[in-house]
């Protein structure tokens, strides 16, 4: 689903409305139903099962294995998602200027939903196969939920009471705030008490959490920069340090250490900087993205920079939603993510 609306709003951004609608369409076909029972991920029919197996009969491009089919991610619980769909049905109605009744009704279950568990620890975005974790983009989409939830509510004209909303957005933004900043780094962290980094914290400013000037938002910008790039290209997180507490050498995702760079995270490093004004940075970044491409260009999901090649999916959709959105930043007003972050960015003060 988060991949989904990444690309919805890139394609409301184009100007593909129909295009759009047909996705919003399919998404409420598939999720409909209890909130508590929503996949973060469906087969291209509305599958809900997606069994991961191994196929030992395979060796892999280039001994890549072990081949996988299915996705052992899809029974996670991710809490971002529910801020990704509500931000998706928030541009949508500013776009359209209405929404499907369904299409509310799927919203405010989304959003009671992440009343009842934005506290809870989950697995991030990143899909971590260790124990769940206060992840800080996590609260932050919790937070885009309510704040979402409350746009449209405003934008349409429903009757109902925004007033408790607007408290446990304030209530979410105090805890991020408190407990995902870290002083001595001047950055925001991976999880909760962590001190460690993570790229998804370039989202703050993107979806208004806090606006770009603002030194907690520099400051991590900065760190990120400093300690997550791989000659000059963003990495997820450090995957070379053991989780806290652990001597098993493997990582916060549970997984042994080693991967490329991640080329959607280097697509928000260079919204970010947009953002906080470094224009000529952010289209050297972009430029060298796109070079990036093959023949026919098309991106992978991540970038050897020492061996000169592609990894991981290919061809990876959040690559490009990235290459295209940025394009949209680095042509416009320097307000990210396209036409929907200008849109968003009225959000910033909110909470702040």
């Amino acid at each position: 689903l988060r991949d989904a609306t990444f690309t919805l709003h890139a394609l409301l951004d184009a100007g593909y409305a129909m295009e759009a609608g047909a996705w919003s369409g399919w998404l409420r076909r598939a999720v409909a139903g209890d909130p508590d029972d929503m996949q973060i991920m469906y087969g291209v029919l509305g599958e809900r099962r997606l069994d991961e197996r191994e196929l030992d009969n395979l060796s892999g491009y280039e001994g890549s294995a072990p081949v996988r089919i299915g996705n052992g991610a899809a029974g996670q619980f991710q809490l971002d998602v529910y801020g990704e769909v509500l931000d998706m049905f928030h541009t949508e109605a500013d776009v359209t200027g209405t929404l499907p009744v369904d299409a509310v009704d799927l919203a405010r279950f989304c959003v009671e939903h992440v009343r009842r568990v934005w506290a809870d620890p989950d697995d991030g975005i990143w899909e971590v196969r260790g124990p769940r974790r206060h992840f800080v983009h996590s609260k932050v989409m919790a937070w885009v939920a309510v704040d979402r939830w409350i746009g449209i509510v405003e934008q349409l004209g429903l009757h109902d009471d925004t007033g408790p909303w607007c408290e446990l957005r304030d209530e979410i933004h105090t805890r991020v705030c408190t407990l995902g900043f870290d002083d001595r780094l001047g950055s925001f962290t991976q999880y909760e008490g962590s001190g460690t980094l993570d790229a998804s914290c370039l989202m703050i400013p993107l979806v208004g959490f806090l606006p770009p000037e603002d030194p907690r938002v520099v400051g991590t910008v900065d760190a990120i920069q400093g300690h997550l790039l791989v000659d000059g290209f963003v990495a997820r997180y450090r995957t070379d340090l053991p989780a806290e507490g652990g001597d098993d050498g493997v990582g916060v995702d549970g997984l042994p250490p080693g991967e490329g760079a991640f080329l959607l995270t280097t697509f928000w490093l260079v919204d970010c900087l947009v953002l906080i004004g470094r224009r000529a940075e952010a289209q050297d970044l972009y430029d060298r993205l796109a070079a990036l491409r093959n023949d026919v260009g098309l991106l992978s999901e991540e970038y050897d920079p020492a061996a000169g090649r592609m990894l991981g999916n290919f061809p990876q959709a959040f690559s490009h939603v990235g290459l295209i959105n940025s394009a949209f930043n680095l042509m416009g007003d320097g307000a990210a993510r396209g036409g929907s972050l200008r849109r968003r960015a009225r959000s910033a003060s909110a909470g702040a």
